[in-house]
């Protein structure tokens, strides 16, 4: 049964009626508030098969004013100097063969892992079953495989996300914070819709979003008009 907050919140959202992203923001706002600060996400519905490798959609967006998540990172890299400015960039592991070694024993505790091509060909790419599952395997695609660990370190620090649509065609990227001013919300959403429609296959055909809501963590969902959202790509 759904909580009174819950309820009060449904019952402000004006039904399943689709809004312009500045009102679903204001929407949003107006719901009761969680007794933490939630994080607010925008959720899409694909019209992509991602059982075909041609039309998996993933990406980056750098958020105008960041995530407001603190993310705990990684960083494959054997000593020397990249792994010195990885350090000074603010990664908070740094190492190769002794974080390898704990991983395959089964310690994950980090959100993004960054690795140099070296570090891969070194052990990171074996470690496919420990870090697969958990969205945490370095990619090219992603940035997180590079020769400028620093700058990488720097962006997922800064408020890079990471996107990547799931096995039922469903994608969400974190846009921000409940407690962001409807300005940041606003332009990191804005940001976070423009990665996701450039993102489209070449291979998709039809239709591409189906659906996209706006949420908060312990909010109801409000939908979003695909018109408006279309500009935006």
């Amino acid at each position: 049964m759904p909580s009174k907050r819950y309820q009060k919140a449904l019952e402000a959202r004006n039904g399943q009626e689709s809004h312009a992203l500045q009102e679903a923001l204001n929407i949003l706002a107006g719901f009761p508030k969680a007794k933490f600060d939630e994080s607010v996400e925008i959720s899409f519905r694909l019209g992509v098969d991602p059982k075909h490798s041609d039309q998996m959609v993933r990406g980056t967006v750098s958020l105008p004013h960041g995530s407001g998540k603190k993310v705990v990172l990684a960083a494959f890299v054997a000593d020397g100097p990249k792994a010195e400015e990885a350090r000074e960039a603010g990664a908070d592991h740094v190492g190769l063969d002794e974080l390898i070694k704990k991983v395959e024993g089964g310690w994950t505790d980090f959100d993004v892992a960054v690795a140099t091509p070296e570090a891969m060909k070194s052990g990171v790419a074996k470690l496919g079953r420990q870090l697969g599952p958990r969205g945490l395997m370095p990619t090219p695609k992603a940035g997180t495989v590079t020769d400028d660990l620093a700058k990488a370190v720097r962006e997922v620090k800064g408020g890079r996300v990471e996107f990547k649509v799931d096995k039922t065609s469903n994608l969400a990227v974190l846009v921000g914070k409940a407690s962001f001013s409807a300005e940041q919300l606003l332009e990191n959403a804005k940001a976070a819709i423009t990665a996701v429609l450039k993102a489209k296959p070449d291979s998709t055909k039809g239709t591409y979003v189906l659906s996209a809501h706006l949420s908060a963590t312990m909010s109801p969902s409000v939908a979003l008009d695909l018109k408006e959202l279309a500009k935006l790509g």
